[in-house]
């Protein structure tokens, strides 16, 4: 049986090939190529899981965990084979019991209770983000853990990031000192319950997508978070589009897709 431990990562089979294939074109398909055929059958290592080592060859990042549901050691396997393959990983919706039996395991583990996801990175002597700015901004507190689990996968992504709190619309004028910096960024993730009027504003404001993410904060007729949902979109500004409520996750991601596509000048360290 193959074991994961003996594939070679991404930047080692690039490396390889690169010798033989000088030119960038032939260099992809022979990557594309050799990462189709070595693929191992993962669900006979894993109970249940068809593990998907060659997603960050198609898409550019890793696959990401999904928690809730997963058994304590099935995560620690999946990270087991994911840190031996040179891949970066992200879990995210996990328990306090497993962040600690992770712990157990791994030296390197970043967790962040309030977003109650875990990052572990592979050693880089001089990391540097692969682009942003993206601003994360919330209408109110009670909306950070949602907004957490976004920034964590910006940075799990090595995306330039910052996280402005508390800036809904009950208090317009919060709003407007941040704007200079919000018109600087590749993209916005605006994290709102209640009615979810921030990306309206937002979006009024900004030259760049903005990625709304509902919540399930408000009280009844917000119908945890199908009002929210519904507001983002029918929003009447056009750069703003929306992902599922409470999908703080989805959010960050497509907004690092985006920022990926567009370098942070002088960056040149990973955000903590």
């Amino acid at each position: 049986m193959t074991e994961y431990s003996d594939i070679p990562s991404a930047t080692e089979l690039r490396a390889a090939l690169a010798a033989l294939f000088p030119d960038q074109s032939r260099l992809e398909q022979a990557i594309q190529h050799f990462s189709e055929v070595s693929r191992p059958d993962g669900a006979s290592l894993i109970d249940g899981v068809d593990l998907d080592l060659q997603r960050q060859n198609r898409c550019g990042f890793p696959e990401v965990i999904f928690g809730e549901g997963k058994s304590t050691g099935m995560i620690v396997k999946i990270l087991q084979i994911q840190q031996q393959a040179g891949q970066d990983s992200l879990v995210t919706r996990i328990r306090p019991d497993q962040v600690k039996a992770v712990q157990a395991e791994f030296d390197n583990v970043i967790p962040n209770d309030t977003a109650r996801t875990i990052r572990l990175h592979q050693p880089c002597e001089n990391p540097a983000f692969r682009g942003g700015p993206v601003i994360v901004i919330t209408a109110g507190s009670s909306d950070r853990h949602v907004a957490e689990e976004a920034i964590e996968t910006l940075r799990w992504m090595r995306i330039d990031c910052e996280l402005i709190q508390d800036a809904g619309v009950a208090g317009p004028h919060r709003l407007l000192k941040h704007i200079a910096k919000l018109q600087q960024a590749a993209a916005v993730v605006c994290v709102a319950g209640m009615e979810a009027a921030l990306p309206s504003v937002v979006g009024g404001y900004v030259p760049c997508p903005v990625i709304g993410v509902p919540t399930s904060v408000g009280y009844g007729a917000s119908l945890n978070g199908i009002t929210a949902m519904l507001s983002m979109l029918t929003c009447c500004a056009s750069n703003v589009v929306s992902v599922n409520i409470d999908a703080g996750f989805k959010g960050g991601y497509v907004a690092g897709l985006i920022a990926s596509r567009t370098p942070s000048p002088g960056a040149s360290a990973q955000s903590k």
